[in-house]
């Protein structure tokens, strides 16, 4: 590494916010694009290729696969919020030995969970819903993808270490190798090989090995400037605990977001049958693909306001949330329209079903009214976790689901049926956003006064 030049991390203090937002920003959003576009080729490429009994096996296995990414991107998040703020405040040394703690933790709390998932197998197939037909392929494929548990949570918590040394590019590309390579592996393990249920397994173990192999020789190539030594390794009980308590929002929001799911899909069945779960698995995708430019400013955001917070750069953190927040709620207001002027044509690609197509149109327009201002609840929560504040931060991750969509999806279909569902999303969001820009503003007032 050029000494006269300045580091990746470096340029999070110097360059312009917003060019500095973009350059983050893009390459997390179209790492985000990909990896939901896998889930979707991936699934109709083992409908046609093995059989909808296929797609059922995966599906029971989806929340292991799930539950550990969310914990290795809890481990990631926690201690990225350290290792910004470290490189911001030029402390090489923590930032190296919260990076060789998170290493450890994220080996350590997998292989029990590898472990403890071959022992008892049977039965963790069969309560996720391996029952019938589904338990033998369900259990082949269960047991493959367990193998690759260390290294996929490895790859999630790795990813935004790099996103936040400042190395936006090479984050996105650790994001681009899994979604590309599973579906390249699943054409020639399914496809040409006729491995079936195996190949799929394989298909997506091995292509977490190779985004490991792309992680692990961004960190040993000299690229990073966190190369660690063994002395790093050894567990820091005032750094795990940080990282636990920042990580744990993104679990929290994980956790919340399943229980939101598991409500709706009974509530909406309740009221409407068949048709209703229908109408929100369709806005459920809406929701995983058009929000993620959003996304990506959210994740581009972090690592800025981490380091500058870090260097004690108060005029450049107030700059990077106000600037995130203008980029962001523009695109939310084009991301409205789009969908809203083409609701219609939104729900025909995915059913040609007449009754489940109108209640779509309007069920889109009703959950996505707020998205133009959607962004200053994320950049809000962002702000808190990129500074280190577990509790402001949890409690703002979890203000909108939990605290006020939840409680009003279980109330207002009482009152007003299925439109209760569909208009309990504005209420929560307009609501939650106001919250959200209370302690924005009192943060604000805050960074101004000491920059004065």
């Amino acid at each position: 590494m050029n000494p006269t030049q300045p580091t990746k991390s470096q340029l999070l203090g110097t360059q312009p916010i917003a060019s500095l937002l973009i350059k983050q920003a893009v390459p997390a959003s179209i790492g985000i694009l990909v990896m939901s576009l896998n889930i979707l080729v991936d699934t109709i490429f083992v409908g046609n290729w093995i059989g909808s009994i296929a797609i059922a096996a995966i599906n029971v296995v989806l929340p292991v696969s799930f539950f550990i990414a969310a914990l290795g991107m809890a481990i990631g998040i926690g201690g990225s919020s350290i290792i910004s703020r470290a490189l911001g405040a030029d402390d090489y040394e923590k930032a190296k030995r919260t990076f060789g703690n998170q290493i450890s933790i994220t080996l350590g709390i997998t292989i029990l969970c590898v472990i403890f998932g071959l022992w008892f197998i049977d039965d963790l197939v069969y309560s996720f819903g391996g029952k019938g037909a589904i338990f033998e392929p369900a259990k082949i494929y269960y047991r493959i993808v367990l193998y690759g548990v260390p290294v996929l949570a490895l790859c999630m918590m790795g990813n935004n270490v790099i996103r936040a040394e400042g190395a936006p590019k090479h984050a996105m590309i650790a994001m681009l190798i899994p979604s590309i390579g599973n579906l390249l592996m699943d054409y020639i393990f399914i496809n040409q090989l006729g491995m079936g249920m195996e190949g799929a397994a394989w298909a997506t173990t091995i292509s977490y090995v190779l985004c490991f192999l792309y992680v692990l020789w961004f960190f040993i190539s000299g690229k990073s400037e966190l190369l660690c030594s063994l002395k790093h390794f050894i567990l820091d009980w005032p750094i795990l605990k940080e990282i636990g308590g920042l990580g744990f929002v993104t679990l929290a929001r994980q956790a919340m977001s399943s229980v939101l799911y598991l409500i709706l899909n009974n509530v909406l069945f309740e009221l409407g049958g068949e048709d209703s779960v229908s109408v929100f698995g369709i806005i459920g995708r809406m929701m995983m693909f058009a929000l993620f430019p959003v996304l990506g400013i959210t994740q581009g955001f972090l690592p800025i306001a981490g380091y500058n917070y870090g260097a004690q750069n108060w005029s450049r953190v107030r700059e990077v949330i106000f600037t995130s927040i203008k980029y962001a709620c523009g695109l939310g207001l084009l991301i409205f329209l789009g969908l809203f002027f083409f609701t219609r044509e939104i729900a025909t690609v995915f059913t040609d079903n007449e009754a489940v197509i109108n209640q779509t149109s309007f069920a889109l327009k009703m959950v996505f009214i707020a998205t133009p201002i959607i962004a200053i609840q994320l950049i809000g929560a962002a702000y808190y976790q990129a500074i280190g504040k577990a509790i402001p931060a949890l409690l703002l991750t979890l203000l909108r689901m939990g605290f006020i969509l939840i409680p009003l999806i279980l109330i207002l279909p009482q009152i007003y049926g299925e439109l209760g569902v569909w208009i309990s999303f504005p209420i929560a969001d307009v609501v939650s956003t106001i919250i959200t820009a209370w302690y924005l503003w009192v943060a604000m007032k805050k960074l101004k006064s000491s920059s004065e």
